[in-house]
């Protein structure tokens, strides 16, 4: 059996955030958690030298950024889990160390750009209310003062829109700062902004608003790259800046993300997803794209090296954690930059999922990873675990709880519920204004399936999830109270009402583009609210949260807790003080998961 803590104790590099190539290409910064603490380190390309550490004292470091000039690094830095980032800048050379958004009484999000001359940084704030896009002096920090003269001079608004922004680049002509922001329902919108201000331009073709986000600028800043899903699945196109003429550089099927432009503007690298993989793959306009694959697994954010010839990207699999590697596109050839996985687990006995589909409750196809333990049979304990977000997916990724559950015998169904990623547009607004309804029968319906295929014993199956997965957890004791033997709800939340109030705004936004409004829509809050229907729960719950999550916020599992106990049921409740919604300290990762396997262990074993 493969040991959870020793899995949970496995570094691997941050990439969500991304990681960052030096002017020159010869270094690259990325956040690891390589000592248990998150960190920004820096790795020469050359081969030649480990990676050295650059970050030091308390918080999660995350989403490093060279200045143009590569003297200093930018980076994220989260102090206590809430996600009120500050923006910190590291001098390489001296070593000092900048906040530059000290005692900021708002948030910031993790993305931000530096200007081409290096004086300036576009940084996205809600200071407003609402995230949106404002440039700052990368000066030493100044007062941050309402209406002081510091506070004009090297802070101004570049872009509010009312909806909450989420990145921005800015062109390496220095003119244009290309912004996204959420748009209607679950779609985001690109806004060109002018440095200099002025009127911003919504990227968009004769249909109208493109669903589009990842922006890349070429290297002259006279082209932008982007991921849009004009005909129901997200493809690459590139838009003059000049004419705003669009071309569409990828057609057919498949999801096509996370575009980067090659030295020579000539090619463009990406991410083509086809349901739980992906691969890589380089493209010419006009041409046929090259594909490349290490195994099943998932490849992250591709970037060119200065020769061309090689793309520095991230990798994971079930049996990998997440590195960076290289690839050759002379030979085809890979090779890993950052090596995770200790000696010990290089030839465990990893399973890994099968990519397959079951009925939902109306014969929907649903698509699912399946662990099936080699030793599985009829009387075998089984888990259903529910994915948050809900716009996300499972797919071929490192995870520590599912690897160690299929090695200790259980089946593991991950649903890919309507509501989730990757299957195209229309499946990911599926459960748009029905949330807690078919995502929820679509979870409920893979125990069936199981069952079916007497792939677990009926009375030994367990549901859990994580965040939107938390509060599917709930809805599904709530509304299939017979069909769990237990249920474990991490980070989740569970009265959409309350939730609302105590989240932050760009969060609320969400949930009334995805539920309507709480008012006009009153009685379908109430029903899917799972807080007011826990009379009904049969089995042992348990609820975990962290104290500083604006997400779901802790008190929903605080007030589920004492609702659950004075209805006389069965519940186990663990908040971590000092976290947030994804825990930073890898002591309170591992305690948590490992509170989650022994609660569900009693139950199915």
């Amino acid at each position: 059996m493969l040991e959870l803590q020793a899995l949970l104790h496995v570094p691997y590099i941050e990439l969500y955030n991304g990681f960052d190539i030096s002017p020159k290409r010869t270094k690259v910064a990325f956040s690891w958690n390589r000592a248990g603490q998150w960190e920004i380190y820096e790795l020469s390309l050359s081969g030649t030298e480990a990676p050295q550490q650059v970050s030091r004292g308390r918080g999660a470091k995350f989403a490093p950024k060279y200045s143009p000039d590569g003297c200093r690094l930018a980076y994220a830095l989260d102090l206590d889990g809430s996600e009120s980032y500050h923006l910190v800048v590291h001098d390489l050379e001296g070593g000092s160390v900048h906040d530059m958004t000290p005692d900021i009484p708002f948030a910031l999000q993790p993305n931000f750009a530096w200007s081409p001359g290096g004086t300036e940084i576009a940084f996205l704030s809600d200071r407003s209310g609402c995230f949106s896009a404002y440039v700052m002096s990368a000066d030493a920090p100044r007062p941050w003062g309402e209406g002081s003269q510091s506070e004009a001079t090297t802070r101004r608004l570049m872009l509010e829109t009312g909806r909450p922004a989420w990145e921005v680049k800015w062109s390496p002509d220095g003119r244009w700062l290309a912004v996204v922001t959420e748009g209607p329902g679950q779609d985001f919108n690109i806004h060109l902004v002018a440095a200099k201000g002025g009127e911003a331009h919504l990227l968009a073709d004769k249909n109208g608003a493109l669903n589009a986000g990842e922006p890349a600028w070429s290297p002259d800043g006279k082209k932008l790259a982007f991921a849009a899903d004009p005909h129901g699945h997200y493809d690459i196109g590139v838009l003059a800046v000049e004419t705003l003429e669009i071309t569409w550089l990828t057609t057919g099927d498949g999801d096509k993300t996370t575009p980067a432009w090659s030295p020579d503007g000539e090619r463009l690298a990406y991410v083509l997803s086809q349901g739980a993989q992906t691969r890589l793959a380089v493209q010419a306009a006009g041409k046929v794209p090259r594909h490349f694959c290490i195994e099943p697994g998932i490849h992250h954010r591709p970037a060119f090296a200065a020769d061309g010839k090689h793309i520095l990207f991230g990798f994971e699999s079930p049996r990998q954690p997440p590195d960076l590697w290289s690839l050759s596109l002379a030979d085809g050839n890979f090779q890993a930059l950052t090596d995770s996985l200790p000696e010990a687990l290089r030839e465990a006995p990893f399973v890994m999922p099968e990519e397959i589909t079951y009925p939902g409750m109306d014969g929907t196809p649903i698509p699912a990873l399946l662990y099936r333990p080699p030793q599985a049979g009829r009387h075998s304990p089984a888990v259903i675990n529910i994915h948050g977000g809900p716009d996300w997916h499972f797919s071929f990724h490192w995870n520590p709880f599912m690897a160690h559950a299929a090695s200790r015998g259980w089946t593991v169904l991950a649903p890919n519920y309507r509501g989730s990623t990757g299957y195209g547009r229309a499946w990911q607004n599926a459960n748009r204004l029905d949330l807690g309804g078919v995502d929820t029968r679509d979870c409920a319906a893979g125990a069936h399936y199981l069952i079916g295929k007497e792939l677990t014993d009926p009375r030994h199956i367990a549901v859990t999830g994580r965040s939107h997965g938390g509060y599917l957890t709930m809805t599904c004791l709530t509304q299939y109270p017979d069909l769990w033997a237990a249920g474990s709800a991490v980070v989740p939340f569970l009265n959409w009402f309350t939730a609302q109030e105590n989240s932050r705004a760009d969060l609320r936004h969400w949930a009334i583009e995805n539920l309507g409004d709480p008012e006009e829509n009153h009685e379908l809050w109430r029903e899917r609210s799972p807080y007011f229907f826990l009379e009904r729960v049969c089995a042992p719950v348990q609820l975990i949260c962290g104290e500083n999550d604006p997400r779901c916020p802790p008190s929903e599992s605080l007030a589920a807790y004492d609702r659950l106990g004075e209805l006389g049921r069965e519940v186990d409740l663990k908040l971590y003080e000092g976290e947030g919604h994804a825990f930073l300290k890898t002591e309170n990762v591992t305690d948590a998961e490992m509170r989650r396997v022994d609660f569900l262990a009693k139950a199915l074993e």
